[in-house]
């Protein structure tokens, strides 16, 4: 309501600047009815804030010393939200434990977004296909999995390093893992950054471009729906009897 808009500004934008200042997040609260927006390119300050936002309407004491304290709790929800996140995802993928600081920035993707699609989805998603392929032409299953799973993790922090973020994750994996160099090299090179190096490298990049690119992956303009459609639809007036498709 306009009457909780008013609290959560607060008398001279007290409690709004106390905000910002406790998340880092712009909010932005104008005519748009019953609602206010979040604004970061941090996925994960941008959970806290929603989280600790959330809370405070939910409680209505609204004052800075409130608003320190529940964006506080926001954020240590969030970190072991993110730890769990990476937790399963290891567990799905069959990968038996990580270094702290990998867990830390796969479980960052579960807030990161690409096209409208699930990072951390997208990565377990590319692990399963490369490990699939593997174990179907012969390869390492293993080396497949783990450089599905962090191919993107570079995206963990993209938005704050300049640069591509397989290189970015590449360099991050060599400083805080112990990862085999045919598993970064899968990293670094999943977007033509660097040549790839072995099999594994090219099974990753395809596996990538299976998940990415089919339907409903990902938000396409309306043009390109709409020419698939047509597409599906040539396909089955192909068949003898069909008369119309739709």
């Amino acid at each position: 309501s306009e009457e909780r808009k008013g609290r959560i500004i607060g008398k001279e934008g007290i409690n709004i600047r106390a905000i910002e200042a406790a998340t880092g997040v712009d909010l932005i609260i104008d005519d748009t009815p019953e609602a206010v927006v979040l604004s970061s390119f941090d996925g994960v300050r941008r959970e806290v804030a929603k989280i600790a936002l959330e809370k405070l309407i939910q409680d209505g004491r609204i004052h800075p010393t409130k608003i320190e304290e529940l964006v506080d709790k926001a954020a240590s929800e969030v970190e072991q939200a993110m730890f769990d996140a990476a937790e399963q995802a290891i567990l799905e993928v069959g990968i038996p434990t990580l270094p702290k600081e990998v867990l830390k920035a796969l479980g960052r993707l579960k807030y990161r977004t690409s096209f409208g699609q699930n990072v951390l989805q997208h990565c377990i998603e590319v692990a399963h296909l490369a490990g699939a392929i593997a174990a179907e032409i012969g390869a390492n299953v293993n080396y497949a999995k783990r450089g599905g799973l962090f191919h993107d993790i570079g995206k963990a922090f993209s938005h704050e390093q300049e640069g591509s973020h397989a290189l970015n994750g590449a360099e991050f994996l060599r400083k805080f893992s112990k990862e085999n160099e045919i598993v970064i090299n899968a990293v670094e090179s999943h977007h033509g950054d660097v040549e790839p190096e072995s099999l594994i490298a090219l099974l990753v990049q395809a596996a990538d471009t299976i998940s990415a690119a089919r339907p409903g992956a990902r938000r396409e303009t309306i043009e390109t729906y709409t020419n698939r459609l047509k597409q599906l639809e040539d396909i089955t007036n192909q068949f003898k009897g069909v008369d119309k498709s739709f």
